[in-house]
């Protein structure tokens, strides 16, 4: 994980909570991150500190997804981290990390280009675009739209013959 410009922007008390956090999340151990970053939250809930709360949600969410118990809250706290501050893309990467991991790729793939829209240099949603969610096949019937009935099916078939 790549160092977020967040950490230089968050209070001096909550630094150490998020540093903390993040390590946790690089060293895969979720539950410590999660008590992390809920204690990040706290801070930011009794400083009032939008940014920071939704760094704390996001980050927790993305713990989450990491945790077989608590992988269904996992969206929302990402998707809500995402409303409070919209114009965040490690944000959106932690959001389409989430949705990656329930397998949503479609979801994963949007809220990639969203981010990528606020920060088209930013190296992990660049990473997640090239690597994890992988370029999408060319369309059987280009001149219907790729959810259309016909395409989906067409598609799903290719899929399996070139599967075995």
């Amino acid at each position: 994980m790549e160092e977020k410009k967040g950490w230089l922007s968050a209070s001096p008390p909550a630094r150490p909570s998020l540093r903390q956090g993040m390590e946790a999340l690089h060293a895969r151990d979720p539950l410590r991150a999660m008590a992390h970053f809920e204690a990040l939250l706290r801070l930011a809930r009794q400083a009032p500190d939008n940014a920071l709360e939704a760094q704390a949600l996001s980050y927790y969410g993305l713990a989450a997804a990491m945790h077989s118990r608590h992988r269904r809250d996992a969206i929302g706290f990402c998707e809500r981290a995402v409303q409070i501050e919209f114009f965040n893309p490690d944000l959106y990467h932690n959001l389409a990390q989430v949705y990656l991991a329930h397998g949503l790729r479609h979801k994963a793939c949007e809220a990639n280009q969203r981010g990528l829209s606020l920060r088209p240099e930013h190296p992990g949603l660049l990473r997640h675009a090239q690597m994890v969610i992988g370029k999408r096949r060319r369309l059987f019937l280009p001149f219907l739209d790729r959810h259309h009935p016909l395409n989906m099916f067409i598609g799903r078939l290719c899929h399996r013959v070139l599967a075995t």
